[in-house]
């Protein structure tokens, strides 16, 4: 079982151009597999939960269809955090949050506040969110660091870098899902899916099922996770891999 699941929910504008209705319908619609998925992830004990709910690229989208997103993600904080909060569910962002409005950012910082001191399931919403973005902030980071006399410059390795990107507290995503049939990562947690397993499917996102997760599921299982090494090295008792707590094989 992975402990860590990434999502790109790709697909709601196909959703609604496939009905003849505007992209936001689509957008609205998609909301009902946000639930379904977090329902999904509590139900398997699955520990960790990122959506890619919007990127640092989707800014540049026709004016229109980000008003409508913007108040389609102020509804829903008003409405499910509630619920969130009952179920013991953690609510994280991350990304660029200045750029969102005053309003919103005061949300994203209530349901954080209100949902901290949960566990049962961490779920991290990507919100103005680039991978890129989010390595340059941690070089950017170092680089402070150094300037400071706080870190010496031999002492940045994968650690050091790893400790200062999103979702540094939680293992690396473990299953990586897309929805939409597009077979790429769209700039999404780059450092943190290098040994992810990737999956992907011609669903829609407001198609999404509790099945087609389950055969991402099952797929994930049939796997042999090596993480470099090779399938003697992981079957044999004591190797990294077959010991690792964060990162377990199948």
């Amino acid at each position: 079982m992975p402990k860590h699941v990434a999502v790109i929910m790709d697909g709601n504008g196909r959703w609604a151009a496939r009905r003849k209705r505007p992209r936001a319908i689509g957008h609205r619609a998609g909301a009902r597999a946000v639930n379904l998925c977090i329902d999904w992830c509590l139900e398997r004990g699955i520990g960790a939960l990122t959506l890619f709910a919007f990127s640092s690229e989707n800014w540049g989208r026709p004016e229109d269809e980000v008003g409508a997103l913007m108040k389609l993600f102020m509804g829903a904080l008003e409405r499910e955090v509630e619920e969130l909060d009952r179920r013991e569910v953690r609510v994280r962002f991350i990304g660029e949050r200045e750029r969102f409005a005053p309003a919103l950012r005061a949300r994203m910082d209530a349901a954080e506040a209100r949902t901290r001191r949960h566990g049962r399931l961490h779920l991290n919403v990507a919100a103005s969110y680039g991978g890129r973005q989010d390595i340059a902030a941690a070089a950017r980071a170092l680089a402070e660091d150094v300037a400071a006399g706080r870190l010496r410059p031999e002492e940045i390795d994968e650690a050091a870098v790893g400790a200062r990107v999103a979702l540094a507290d939680l293992p690396p995503p473990d299953l990586f899902i897309r929805t939409g049939g597009d077979l790429r990562i769209s700039n999404f947690l780059l450092w943190q899916l290098a040994y992810t397993e990737l999956w992907f499917t011609d669903t829609l996102w407001p198609e999404l099922d509790a099945a087609t997760l389950d055969r991402a599921l099952a797929d994930y299982a049939a796997r042999e996770r090596r993480f470099g090494l090779t399938s003697a090295q992981v079957a044999a008792p004591g190797t990294a891999a077959a010991t690792d707590t964060d990162n377990p094989s199948p």
